[in-house]
């Protein structure tokens, strides 16, 4: 497995071999030493597992965890293909503002993980997409949060081919500049010690 720092301070994209015959393939789109080997500690326990699908169009996000508590995650593309984006939403971050993307498919089965604090979205880009993710912790709504994917500012690489799909509640998400105003972003040095805890290992910069 290949692993590639990305533009997001803590965020690593994989890739894993894929093993193509008759039959078939078979991918391992996780695998612990691997990932071990490019982060420098084991991944979280993983206390959730979601799964989601999309049409062709649909852009989620850009959604993040309030921190603390924060969640990590790990994220690759069951079925289909995806433009996932981390943005780094971290205030102190040295990539504060700064957001990266990762083109999940079914012929190279990419993944991504994403350190605590961090901001997620995906355009799916084929009907019927499927995301599935491993989380650090379980999911509680009143510590879910959301920004515009369309922020000019942050300039995402939305596309254009398909006016794109997205709930209510991420058409009328704030901007990042605006969030930091109202001191809704998750501090960078508190990212970092939470995702320290998760396996006991310090990750400082």
């Amino acid at each position: 497995m290949q692993a590639r720092k990305l533009a997001v301070e803590g965020a690593i994209e994989f890739t894993p071999r894929v093993f193509p015959d008759d039959r078939g393939l078979f991918v391992s789109p996780f695998q612990e030493e691997a990932f071990a080997e490019a982060h420098g500690s084991p991944l979280f326990p993983v206390a959730q597992t979601n799964h989601s699908m999309s049409k062709r169009g649909v852009v989620r996000g850009i959604h993040y965890t309030v921190t603390p508590p924060g969640i990590a995650k790990y994220v690759y593309c069951a079925r289909g293909r995806a433009l996932d984006i981390i943005v780094d939403i971290r205030v102190g971050s040295p990539t504060f503002g700064k957001w990266d993307a990762v083109l999940m498919d079914q012929r190279d089965f990419r993944t991504m993980y994403f350190p605590v604090g961090v901001g997620h979205a995906f355009v799916a880009l084929e009907d019927d997409t499927v995301m599935s993710y491993m989380l650090s912790a379980g999911y509680v709504a009143q510590n879910e949060l959301a920004l515009s994917a369309l922020d000019p500012a942050l300039g995402l690489p939305i596309g254009t081919e398909v006016e794109p799909i997205l709930s209510d509640r991420d058409q009328v998400a704030i901007t990042l500049a605006e969030a930091e105003r109202q001191g809704l972003l998750p501090d960078y040095a508190t990212s970092v010690e939470l995702e320290r805890q998760l396996t006991g290992v310090s990750l400082s910069a």
